[in-house]
């Protein structure tokens, strides 16, 4: 691949267009069928769209939004804002009215591209209250513009109108150093930050996710997309990475297909966050409980020998070696197949991994390769190679990336993937890159073999009233692997010991409601007696295996789960502290008197 020469992203596609031609390229589902888009038919369309929105007034270095649902047109509009030489601001599909707001405004949005009309009702409000935003172009039709409002566009007739496959001139000036992209973070902290990244940022990234994956024999790869490509993980790794490859992506309906687009894209890498992994691990374990008998001996002999082979693979006896061949043709093979049977790896990032999970899909077979960054560094930062992974670390950092430890235990990053800064930030810039090096937040170490662990963010460890530092991540993480605790939050700073906010899993409050006759509800279920027994069993399950410090004393059971939509998860399914804190925390202080 030319990652180090290509000058700038939009060149990168054109490239490929031309040495794919009419292979396949973009996969969306319409009317229950897959219908794809080739490579020759994306680049025209990008041409033309780049030619069109040039048409219409935007220029080299504008900024132009960008909201929509995973689909072939999302890569489409990118590049071509790119090819127009024009710098594209993802937002999320979740967000409000007032988070558009904030992002066109922030920005200084020449205009947005919007997907469907649901997503318009919030963004052409927020389009409205932003002077600098003068159009929004549909890619299904619209309502048109109002008096006080931008203009309104169809996707469709600008790209009709605009001239024939023809290469956009300012794609010719881009370099390395010209922003790409606006990505604004998540805000697990507050008031999100627009992270600008240049075309050689990402560029850098993807060439380190190439080294990185050469020996797993990397040619024609199809790639599964599922996390947001608003997001700077998927925007990198689902999106620009499989352009450089040549490769194939299929865009996922949704959570809820998830399982059948993997048997039928059939992906061989997939990017996705510890929290899809941990939700594959309870379906899978809940639905060999369900089965039981002699498929569940099985399939928890195959989950138990691959442990012992991952680790201490010394004491695999010949016994052990023929039973573990058995339960390979038995059970892992019909696994993999489940994941659609060409899968190389899986990739995890974004938020930490709890090892126990990686264990558990490797010891069915599965690569899984935990890799770590953040969007400040275009974003990823290091991950587990192919032949040497190590599930309680990070990996060693990508090529080009340097990595190190400050006194206080922060990690250090530096290299060509550090962003441009933050957008109309100087002083949030200033404090975190300082003499190149991002001071990222997190807490961790190198260990020997130049392998990185993360303990915790720097600003979530919880000191208590007795001194001790204790790393909330590790408590929650253990929680969550109880099959009656779906999420949870622990609580305690400045405080004698922990208190946490758990959120049951649903299959277990509407089977011990059904049980005992009440209703599921959770808000009826937190107040009840025999329930908060079931629950307080499995928290004193993990108190036998923590230190005393680190030990949940209380809890009070959440009214409702975590979620995007009231906001106490990301769109990238972290847990936004500050929102749960905000919600509980009169709830929590009250577990102290």
């Amino acid at each position: 691949m030319d990652y180090r020469t290509w000058p700038n992203l939009a060149r990168m596609l054109f490239d490929q267009v031309e040495r794919q031609g009419d292979k396949p390229f973009l996969w969306a589902k319409r009317d229950g069928a897959w219908r794809g888009t080739s490579y020759r038919q994306a680049g025209g369309a990008v041409r033309r769209l780049a030619a069109a929105l040039r048409a219409i007034g935007v220029a080299p270095g504008d900024r132009v939004a960008l909201v929509a649902e995973n689909r072939p047109e999302w890569v489409i509009a990118d590049f071509a804002i790119m090819a127009a030489g024009a710098i594209t601001v993802p937002a999320y599909i979740t967000s409000t009215v007032d988070d558009y707001r904030h992002v066109l405004s922030n920005s200084g949005a020449k205009g947005a591209i919007v997907s469907t009309r649901a997503l318009a009702d919030k963004v052409l409000p927020a389009a409205r209250g932003t002077p600098s935003c003068g159009f929004v172009v549909g890619m299904e039709a619209l309502p048109g513009a109002s008096a006080d409002g931008p203009l309104v566009h169809d996707w469709a007739e600008l790209i009709d109108r605009a001239p024939a496959d023809t290469m956009p001139e300012a794609v010719a000036g881009l370099s390395r150093a010209d922003l790409a992209c606006i990505i604004y973070t998540s805000g697990t902290g507050g008031l999100p930050k627009g992270v600008a990244l240049t075309h050689g940022n990402i560029l850098t990234n993807c060439r380190g996710a190439y080294e990185l994956l050469l020996k797993l024999g990397l040619g024609d790869e199809t790639f599964l997309s599922f996390l947001p490509l608003s997001h700077s993980y998927e925007h990198t790794a689902g999106e620009c990475f499989p352009i450089g490859l040549g490769a194939q992506i299929y865009f996922a309906e949704g959570a809820d297909a998830l399982a059948r687009n993997l048997v039928e894209a059939r992906p061989t890498i997939m990017t996705a966050v510890p929290r899809l992994y941990e939700t594959m691990h309870l379906r899978m374990a809940s639905a060999i409980k369900r089965e039981g008998g002699l498929k569940a001996k099985l399939f928890w002999t195959a989950v138990a020998l691959g442990r012992k082979r991952y680790q201490r693979p010394q004491e695999m006896t010949l016994a052990d070696r023929l039973a573990d061949a058995v339960v390979e043709r038995l059970v892992r093979d019909k696994v993999r197949a489940r994941f659609g049977g060409r899968l190389k790896a899986l990739v995890s990032g974004g938020a930490p991994l709890n090892p126990d999970i990686g264990l558990f899909f490797t010891a069915l077979g599965l690569t899984l390769l935990q890799g770590y960054g953040q969007t400040e560094t275009s974003p990823v930062v290091s991950c587990n190679p192919t032949d040497r992974v190590k599930l309680d670390t990070v990996g060693p950092p990508l090529v080009d990336v340097e990595v190190k430890i400050a006194e206080d235990g922060e990690i250090l990053v530096r290299g060509p993937l550090v962003m441009a800064g933050y957008w109309n930030d100087p002083a949030a810039t200033a404090a975190t890159v300082r003499d190149g090096w991002v001071y990222t937040g997190d807490v961790g170490l190198i260990d020997a073999d130049g392998y990185i662990m993360i303990t915790d963010r720097k600003k979530d460890f919880i000191k208590n009233s007795g001194g001790d530092m204790i790393a909330p991540a590790r408590v929650e993480g253990l929680l969550t692997l109880e099959p009656e605790i779906a999420q949870a939050l622990v609580y305690g700073d400045r405080r004698p010991h922990l208190v946490a906010v758990i959120v049951p899993r649903e299959e277990t409050a509407k089977v011990w409601a059904a049980a005992n006759g009440k209703p599921a509800e959770l808000p009826a279920l937190a107040a009840d007696a025999g329930f908060r027994a079931t629950i307080d069993a499995a928290v004193e399950r993990v108190n036998v295996r923590l230190q005393p410090v680190e030990r949940v004393r209380r809890f009070i059971l959440a009214r409702e789960p975590f979620t995007v939509a009231n906001e106490m998860m990301t769109p990238t399914l972290k847990v936004r502290r500050h929102k749960v804190r905000e919600t509980y925390g009169t709830a929590l202080e009250g577990l102290y008197r």
